[in-house]
């Protein structure tokens, strides 16, 4: 009986060990560098999201931040990696807009809400309404009239299906009830290449892609899709302003950990985004890059992928959005 004994205690001990290694890690943390996995190439609004807040993070935590970038199938891939990973802390994602926008239009592996923790919202970013100077378009209600007028004649191009550029035309047709066709490139710069021929009749382009275009007269700028108007270009009408109350197609960025990261973990993660957030070097070199801080709590960031969620789920279905569109 006695090896019996020895063998409970042992068993014990080490149950209540085990019960106790979240909270010790907890206190511990962070102790070696954090990975950051980003879903998109270098150099992207993304990967300069990440970069830009995982600087000053590190300085506040004491620790690296590693950024990767794992880029492939809107993110998807790089989601997954981390979903997969230990639920320590010490693997994170830049989730973004991408990643409810592919679960609304296609079967994932996970799910965004449930097998993620939400950190904090981390930066925003508008896609700007763009048109060829050619097609005379002044306006947002102009070119309205104008698809009304050639129905399934224009033509918009975007990054890649169920991209926010593409989601935005897609909204775009329902709240306008017009119908202008969707053509997807591989990326946003080859749809700029045929936009800048002549060969698109408008795009939904990121701030950070299309700005200098715009600052050029390369290309007619119409309207922001955020509810308010963008920092980079303030006397741009919002979409919501110029004639479709409601609309609103920022491209957005959060962190998140796998779900089951011990909660003490994520909200020292969330100070330290905060934290970064506020510091005025890191908005300024945000705001250059047409990225603007958004910042707030687990819970805000929870409850803002619900509205996304909902929202884009919605628009998916009214548009008939399948991944071979």
């Amino acid at each position: 009986m006695k090896p019996c004994w020895h063998l409970a205690v042992c068993f014990v001990a080490a149950a209540a060990f085990a019960g106790s290694s979240p909270a010790a890690r907890a206190d511990d943390y962070p102790n070696h560098p954090i990975h950051l996995i980003v879903g998109f190439g270098p150099g992207s609004s993304a990967d300069i999201t990440a970069r830009v807040l995982g600087a000053h993070m590190s300085r506040t935590l004491g620790q690296q931040i590693v950024v990767e970038t794992r880029p492939g199938a809107g993110s998807t891939l790089a989601a997954e990696f981390v979903v997969r990973s230990p639920k320590d802390g010490y693997t994170l994602f830049l989730g973004s807009a991408a990643s409810v926008i592919n679960g609304a239009i296609k079967p994932l592996p996970f799910d965004f809400a449930k097998d993620l923790a939400p950190i904090a919202l981390a930066t925003q970013t508008p896609n700007i309404l763009v048109v060829p100077p050619s097609l005379g378009m002044n306006s947002v209600k102009e070119l309205i009239a104008l698809a009304k007028a050639r129905p399934g004649e224009l033509v918009f191009g975007s990054s890649g299906v169920g991209t926010s550029p593409h989601v935005s035309g897609e909204l775009f047709n329902i709240m306008a009830g017009v119908k202008v066709l969707h053509v997807p490139y591989q990326g946003s710069a080859q749809a700029m290449t045929d936009l800048l021929a002549g060969r698109l009749s408008m795009m939904f382009s990121p701030a950070s892609t299309v700005v200098p275009h715009i600052q050029s007269g390369a290309v007619k700028a119409l309207a922001a899709t955020t509810l308010k108007r963008a920092a980079i270009a303030p006397d741009l009408p919002t979409v919501d302003e110029a004639g479709l109350p409601g609309f609103d197609t920022s491209i957005w960025f959060g962190l998140n950990a796998p779900a089951g990261t011990p909660r003490e973990i994520i909200d020292k993660l969330s100070r330290a985004a905060n934290e970064a957030l506020r510091a005025p070097d890191v908005k300024a070199t945000l705001l250059k890059q047409a990225l603007e801080p958004m910042g707030g709590t687990p819970d805000d960031y929870a409850r803002y992928t619900v509205t996304e969620t909902k929202k884009w789920t919605e628009v998916a279905r009214a548009a008939g959005m399948t991944p071979s569109q």
